[in-house]
């Protein structure tokens, strides 16, 4: 009767199994509010999640903690992707947790990744569609909030390092439901003012003050836009849409400035540069033509200019006599020539030529008349016909037939009467 009975760790290890073999709670997607949180010392993290009416307990290890870009909370509300199991030594289900993120927050980041890889598919992010960032505008839109620290931290940056440009400001929301339409409006106006380059962004925060910047139409308004823009949202850490799409991405406002603008001090110091090796090459230049200029004073052509007009005269009656030359021995050969074929004698006797050709021709001739059936006639033969066809048996005829007998000088008809064989 005791046989019946099962141990502890047979059931849980029972329990185990049918769990771990059910593909539906092999991956699960669970929403709910961290309680009991511990970072133990090993990395791993233990608390449990619940909502309104239940709790499960959870373990995250360390491998899977390390890729968190947030440090969870008790009482935040997390979406965790994970498996569920058994824990044979305290008896309890529990899910091993091998993503978390923030809720609210993480809604966000799915929306954020689904929309880049929209758009990257799309080729909005292509390097073949930036636009260069010219080296020294002299116009520079910015699309920021009119107040706080980023457009403060623009405008000086720009005032130290450039002071020749121009800057226009184009204030607009940076945070909220309408900041992105207002964003938007901004860039479309800043795009008629032919602007060399625009500056789009804002200073940090959360991901959720940065998100006007991950809109579609925010994206959209920055790939159409004429004027080169250079994105500046956040910290050096953070990252938009509109830095995959902009033609430049600076990890701050101020970072953002520093590229759209020179630093004036080093362009003074290239020009001054620039200066002292132009001189020296102008000078270079002038010592060089010195001389070339007394190397010509020098020179013997200049010193006694009809020697190279008497040397350009050598030169020219030579080649007229190589001309003579060459024009007395074309006229000597065709002279030979020409006696060689009055010489000829075929020239001199053309009935020879004449007699000779004739004779081949009568050869030709007399073998044509050997060849001549009717040259056979004369000698007093004849070719019989049944409807153009030459009788050559006796079987090919037959009583009356009428057949067409040609001799050397005419045609006889006939109609055989009779048709008889020989023997």
């Amino acid at each position: 009767m005791e046989d019946k009975y099962l141990s502890i760790t047979a059931i849980t290890r029972y329990i185990k199994h049918r769990i771990d073999n059910d593909t539906n709670l092999r991956t699960v997607y669970l929403r709910g509010e961290i309680s009991n949180y511990k970072n133990h010392s090993s990395g791993h993290l233990y608390f449990s999640l619940k909502d309104e009416n239940s709790i499960i307990k959870a373990i995250m290890f360390k491998s899977a903690a390390l890729k968190l870009d947030f440090e969870p909370k008790e009482g935040m509300k997390v979406l965790v992707t994970g498996s569920i199991s058994v824990y044979e030594a305290g008896g309890t289900y529990q899910i091993y947790v091998s993503e978390m993120q923030e809720d609210g927050v993480g809604n966000l980041y799915i929306a954020f990744e689904k929309l880049k890889k929209k758009l990257s598919e799309e080729g909005l992010f292509d390097s073949k569609y930036k636009k260069k960032i010219p080296k020294y505008p002299s116009r520079v839109g910015i699309v920021t909030a009119e107040t706080g620290a980023a457009i403060k931290d623009i405008l000086s940056t720009i005032e130290r390092r450039y002071p020749i440009c121009e800057t226009y400001l184009f204030p607009c929301l940076v945070q909220g439901e309408y900041a992105a339409n207002d964003i938007i409006q901004k860039i479309k106006k800043a795009d008629d003012y032919h602007l060399d380059v625009l500056l789009v962004g804002r200073g940090g925060g959360s991901f959720e003050d940065l998100n006007c910047f991950n809109d579609e139409g925010v994206a959209r308004a920055i790939f159409a836009c004429k004027t080169p823009v250079i994105s500046a949202v956040g910290h050096e850490v953070d990252f938009t849409i509109a830095d995959f799409v902009a033609d430049l991405r600076a990890p701050t406002p101020t970072g953002a400035a520093e590229m759209a603008v020179p630093n004036i001090f080093d362009l003074l110091n290239l020009t001054n540069q620039y200066k002292i090796r132009l001189n020296e090459a102008i000078l270079k230049k002038v010592k060089y033509l010195e001389l070339v200029m007394d190397s010509l004073k020098s020179s013997f052509v200049i010193k006694t200019p009809n020697m190279l007009f008497e040397q350009k005269r050598q030169t020219l009656d030579l080649y007229e006599e190589r001309l003579k030359e060459l024009l007395l021995k074309k006229i000597n050969d065709k002279k030979i020539l020409l006696n060689q074929m009055k010489k000829n004698h075929l020239l001199n006797n053309p009935t020879v030529l004449f007699e000779k050709y004739k004779m081949i021709l009568t050869k030709e001739i007399e073998k044509l008349e050997l060849l001549n059936p009717l040259a056979t006639l004369k000698r007093g033969y004849s070719i019989t016909y049944l409807e153009e066809k030459v009788i050559k048996d006796i079987k090919d005829v037959k009583k009356e037939d009428v057949l067409y007998t040609h001799v050397s000088n005419g045609v006889i008809t006939s109609k055989i009467m009779e048709v008889k064989e020989n023997g």
